[in-house]
């Protein structure tokens, strides 16, 4: 039974690969996933300048840039199931 699942032949070459078609919804995904650990980061370095002394101006508001950008990211996902059921209707 199992047999079936391994290779029988080690030099036989490998299966083709298929080309994938990466949809822009999963393009935003990826994007507010890098966005999630830049603002991660950016909220990170902010607290660890903080402990010393007041930092500048461009440290503590480093993490808005990715917080807004998350912002859109998070309200168009948010979106989808609501166009996709609009749609299907």
């Amino acid at each position: 039974m199992w047999a079936r699942y391994f290779r029988q032949d080690p030099i036989s070459p490998a299966p083709p690969y298929r080309e994938v078609r990466v949809s822009p919804n999963m393009k935003i995904r990826r994007i507010h996933r890098v966005l999630a650990i830049a603002f991660t980061l950016t909220v990170i370095v902010n607290f660890v300048f903080r402990i010393d002394a007041e930092p500048p101006a461009w440290i503590t508001y480093s993490p808005l840039p990715p917080l807004f950008l998350l912002m859109f990211t998070g309200l168009y996902m948010f979106s989808l199931p609501y166009f996709a059921r609009s749609r299907a209707s």
